[in-house]
Formats: structure tokens, sequence, C-alpha cells
């Protein structure tokens, strides 16, 4: 795959410079990006949206600036980053407000920006789910309402990811449910 490899060691690079981890496991935090890229190749993505699976945390969470990613990867995967980065800021309001903000702005992104969000939900999904159920809850509703407004991926896809945070919630709900 063009650039997989080497968007592969960026993006494992610029997250360790800053010391990211996977949350709740510890794990590089590259193992995510993986994950994520895996998912969209399944769902035949592109080599290009592979590519952007991989670096859609490093605008966000490290120090890699939009500049960089198109000298070394170009404009196309560069954009693509770019629809992935949440715009919200702290000072954008509580949670639910920078929520929707960022929600607004995938509405508005490209299909294949799209998929790999769903992608990214799908991977974020199941970790949550087994490592922070008392989050999970307020996750899961968030997710639901990102998913009613990704109309540009494919509907199979789209259906899966529907499947996983509908069956979740039932995890989470009889887990909750007194012995």
């Amino acid at each position: 795959m063009m650039g997989y490899e080497k968007a592969r060691l960026f993006a494992k690079a610029a997250h360790a410079a800053v010391g990211q981890m996977r949350k709740y496991t510890d794990e590089p935090y590259i193992v995510h990006p993986v994950e994520v890229a895996g998912i969209v190749r399944y769902w035949g993505g592109t080599d290009t949206m592979c590519v952007a699976a991989l670096l859609h945390d490093v605008l966000e969470d490290t120090k890699i600036t939009y500049d960089i990613l198109e000298d070394e990867f170009g404009v196309e995967v560069a954009q693509l980053v770019r629809w992935l980065t949440d715009v919200s800021r702290p000072s954008d309001g509580n949670r639910a407000a920078r929520k929707a903000l960022d929600r607004q702005h995938i509405a508005e992104a490209p299909a294949e920006a799209q998929m790999i969000k769903v992608a990214d939900m799908i991977s974020n999904t199941q970790s949550i789910v087994k490592y922070d159920p008392d989050f999970a809850v307020v996750y899961l509703k968030e997710k639901k309402e990102l998913l009613r407004v990704l109309t540009k991926v494919d509907s199979l896809m789209i259906a899966h990811a529907w499947e996983i945070v509908e069956e979740a919630e039932r995890d989470i709900h009889f887990a909750n449910l007194p012995v």
C-alpha cells in the first residue's frame, strides 16, 4: 500500500514524541490508528483513506501541523485529516456544546472522511465499553448523535456501527442490573 508504512511510522513517532499512550491499556498509541486503518480497508477504503486513518489524530493530539502533513503526505491526505480533527476548543462551552460543533464539522465532510470517522468510532467504542462502562453511557449517546449526521457513508457500514452501539448499550444496561 503506497505510503502506508511511511504514515504508520510517522504517526507512531508523532504520538510517541508527546508521550501519548492508548487510554486504559497503556499500549503504544499507534495501536488505535492501525486498527482504524484496518477497519477502513475492510470496508473498501482506498490507500489514501487508509493513510489518512493512520494519521487521523496527529493534528489534534501531537505537534504536527497541517503544513507538515501536507508536505509529507500530500493535499488529499492532509485535507482528510483536517476533516477528522475536532474544531471545538475548551472555550466553546461544555462538552455537549463542543461535541455539537464537532458533529456539524464532520457532517459537512466528504464521504471518505466520514467513513474514517465511523471506523474511528467503531475502534473507540469497543475500548471504552470494555474499560470505562460509566463513561460509555455518555459516549454511546454522543455516538448515536454522530451516526445520525454521517449520511455519506456506505449504508452497510453505518448499519454495522449502529449494531455495535446498540449492542454496547444493551451490555452496559444488563451489566448494571441488580443481582
